[in-house]
């Protein structure tokens, strides 16, 4: 059966998800990347991101491969794609990841610009999306053929499919960082009255991770 759910996502102590000002320069916000300390030096990120062996390994290491498994297919926010508003003057733009992304899985982008599909290397293909959060993951569960769909970002991204009652389960890593401002992540989002509990939560010496499930769809 196919969940939805966020992975490997990660917060500020004060609820951001991204820091503020975001551009081609900071795609993460002024800040942002200390967000990301547990992440960065695992195993799975040096050999998803970069082909690299090595890496830490222990509990930031374990969520972070838990993160990729059984992944058929992402959803995206525009900003997770490309720092680009608007209309699409540069086509070749292709993403953050050059040209072999740690997809390698069709990947939806939410716009309101349409945009033909790129295919890239190691099986990632860019898909743009503009019918809305709906349409994107009707079009992500067929691609995903009974595997899970996993939601990647950024906060507004996510809290759309919240609100719509969409997401089976989040793994949120709570980084011991303070950015003061930027996006957050739970902003008008009762994760109580929408049925979440906390179904685990474990510490590192980076982060502490939680998993939030709603209760009589994960797992069902």
């Amino acid at each position: 059966m196919t969940h939805v759910r966020v992975a490997g996502f990660t917060l500020s102590i004060d609820g951001y998800g991204a820091g503020p000002d975001q551009d081609i320069d900071n795609p993460l916000g002024v800040g942002g990347t200390e967000l990301h300390q547990w992440l960065v030096p695992t195993r799975t990120f040096q050999r998803a991101l970069f082909g690299k062996d090595g890496g830490t390994t222990g509990v930031d290491d374990g969520f972070a491969a838990r993160s990729f498994q059984n992944v058929g297919a992402w959803i995206l926010g525009r900003n997770m794609f490309g720092p680009i508003r608007g209309d699409w003057p540069d086509t070749k733009w292709k993403g953050w990841w050059g040209d072999s992304p740690p997809y390698h899985v069709p990947v939806f982008v939410l716009t309101h610009h349409a945009r033909p599909s790129i295919e890239m290397e190691g099986g990632t293909t860019f898909h743009f999306i503009t019918g809305g959060i709906h349409e994107a993951l009707d079009r992500a569960r067929e691609a995903a053929a009974g595997m899970d769909v996993r939601i990647g970002g950024g906060p507004g991204t996510i809290r759309q499919y919240l609100r719509e009652g969409l997401i089976d389960e989040l793994h949120l890593a709570i980084s011991p960082v303070l950015l003061g401002r930027g996006e957050p992540l739970f902003e008008g989002i009762d994760l109580r009255a929408l049925g979440y509990v906390c179904v685990e939560s474990v510490a590192s010496d980076k982060a502490m991770h939680v998993v939030l499930q709603r209760q009589g769809r994960a797992g069902a």
